[in-house]
């Protein structure tokens, strides 16, 4: 009988294998792809069902078919407006069949200022082309078609993550990122091609429903290879990673403004990488969980060769499996893996945590992703405001590679909160028109999330045991995709309330910053195998204060 994780100080080993070496730079150098796929796949829907400015095309003054401007001398006389912009589905009505003729566009007396008429036809402002053109979806009373498709994409991931969660911990790391990716590739090409919109919803549900543990396993494969000193460098790699992607989701936007050919360009390169992940490494520690030690040991033998080290001969001797001593059954690993949930969940104080965790998660996405979509509504150019939201990012994930292994995960991560929900806070007390003033504070608000986040996944994976690590890590996650549902629909809110949105971002922001109190702080810590290491987790200090006691 093999000896369990919990016997190996992995930690250790991976000391002697080398902490960031080749064979880590390879292995997140392969993680990389899935990490900038995800960014690019799942918020590709901001801009193939963005809205798009148009107006009502007027019979006898607008040439049918032809391209007319958007914004003519005459639309004034022709159209109302509001907030200075052309009302999108109204235009007034004429006078006489006269005003049908170009010559009486110009003419004021032409239309009857009081009376207006829906149209269905439109004059679109630029050449851009979302869902909206391609599939008829205007005027205010379908908005809601637009704002469903970003609830749609995240009600996949809600439903798929414990199940991909489930089948990483069961099955391996390795082969649920190679399903993803290909998955979510190909449902992702099949949209481009799209011929309604009930197909184009139907293809952004199945996308993610394949597709959304891309990201938390590619985060776990990457940060389980990494010893304790080196997590959050690793999470610094992997959450700049995310944000390159988001602004390049952003920049080929820009240059593709047809849907269908954004897609295109953002789904075939997921197809055409597998070979290329084929070479990822499994989880050493997932593997060693499952009692496949001899491959878990010939793996870091590898890595140590190609690091330049190599492993004590006092190590193997320790840790190495006898033969006939290597893996289980797979029925005894799916009986330990459901009894290990159920002890999990016997374990209130860890149930607690889950909770907690849980209300976090759904705070970080709704408020991450809020405040990304509601960027595009602000003023100014779509496209840069998009990308400057996310490139705000990196200087977040910056200051965290230099201070939260000296602060700690607890502080950081409530005090990355509060800040954020103040800054969204202040927002609202910026005079109307001051543009670079409320961007400022948005970039701020975004900055703050941007290090709550990315704290939070190290967090998470510091405070649950490894053999529930990645279903818990999904079960948190999955809550936090409500968040990302909701996230969507909150442009509609300023509809009601134009603060509104602000104001739930940062009430829930400051909420959750202060229930974080309650985690326990895991700076320097090994990471948990089992359910009771996980419930007592001691700081390297205060270990060695027990240690003294």
């Amino acid at each position: 009988m093999t000896k369990s994780e919990d016997d190996i100080n992995l930690d250790g080993v991976l000391e002697e294998v080398g902490r960031f070496g080749r064979f880590q730079m390879r292995q997140y150098a392969l993680m990389i792809l899935p990490i900038i796929f995800n960014a690019l796949f799942t918020l590709s829907y901001v801009f193939t069902a963005g809205n798009l400015n148009y107006r009502c095309e007027i019979p006898g003054c607008d040439d049918a078919g032809q391209s007319t401007p958007y914004n003519p001398a005459w639309l004034n006389n022709t159209v109302p407006f509001k907030d200075g912009m052309p009302v999108q589905c109204e235009r007034f009505a004429p006078i006489s069949n006269e005003s049908l003729e170009r010559q009486y566009c110009d003419a004021a007396g032409s239309f009857n200022r009081s009376v207006t008429v829906e149209c269905s036809d439109f004059i679109y402002e630029d050449e851009e082309v979302t869902i909206v053109r391609d599939f008829g979806i205007t005027c205010p009373q379908n908005d809601w078609k637009l704002t469903l498709v970003g609830t749609i994409n995240n009600i996949g991931q809600f439903i798929a993550l414990p199940i991909g969660g489930y089948i990483s911990d069961r099955f391996g790391r390795r082969l649920i990122l190679l399903l993803s990716v290909a998955g979510s590739a190909i449902f992702g090409v099949i949209r481009a091609y799209s011929t309604s919109y009930e197909m184009f919803l139907s293809m952004e549900f199945l996308d993610p429903v394949i597709g959304s543990t891309m990201y938390t396993t590619a985060f776990i494969l990457a940060l389980e290879l990494a010893g304790p000193r080196m997590r959050v460098t690793g999470g610094f790699i992997i959450s700049c990673s995310f944000a390159f992607g988001e602004a390049l989701l952003g920049l080929l936007a820009m240059f593709f403004r047809n849907w269908r050919t954004l897609l295109k360009v953002v789904y075939y390169p997921g197809i055409v990488s597998l070979p290329l992940l084929w070479m990822t490494a499994e989880s050493v520690r997932w593997l060693i969980s499952k009692g496949y030690r001899e491959k878990a040991f010939n793996l870091l033998q590898k890595a140590a060769h190609m690091n330049g080290r190599s492993i004590s001969a006092a190590t193997l001797a320790k840790y190495c499996p006898a033969t006939g001593t290597e893996g289980v059954s797979g029925e005894s690993v799916e009986k330990s893996f459901f009894s290990a949930l159920q002890h999990a969940f016997r374990n209130p104080g860890l149930v607690l945590r889950i909770v907690n965790c849980s209300f976090c998660w759904l705070t970080n996405v709704l408020v991450f992703y809020g405040l990304s979509l509601n960027s595009v509504t602000l003023a100014g150019d779509k496209y840069l405001n998009w990308i400057l939201v996310c490139l705000i990012e990196l200087p977040g994930y910056l200051m965290l590679l230099l201070i939260l292994d000296r602060v700690g995960r607890k502080r950081t991560l409530c005090t990355s909160m509060v800040l954020c929900g103040l800054f969204c806070f202040l927002s609202e007390f910026v005079e109307s028109g001051n543009n670079w003033t409320n961007l400022t504070l948005f970039l701020l608000s975004k900055l703050a999330i941007t290090m709550s986040f990315s704290t939070l996944y190290i967090y998470t994976v510091e405070i649950f045991p490894t053999n529930l690590r990645q279903s818990l890590l999904s079960l948190c996650s999955m809550f936090g995709r409500i968040g990302s549902m909701i996230a969507p629909q909150t442009p509609l809110l300023a509809k009601l309330w134009s603060p509104l949105p602000m104001v739930v971002f940062g009430t829930m922001g400051i909420a959750s910053g202060l229930a974080i109190l309650q985690f326990p702080e895991t700076l320097n810590t090994k990471l948990p195998n089992t359910v009771e290491q996980a419930m007592n987790i001691k700081t390297d200090d205060e270990a060695n204060k027990d240690r003294e006691a």
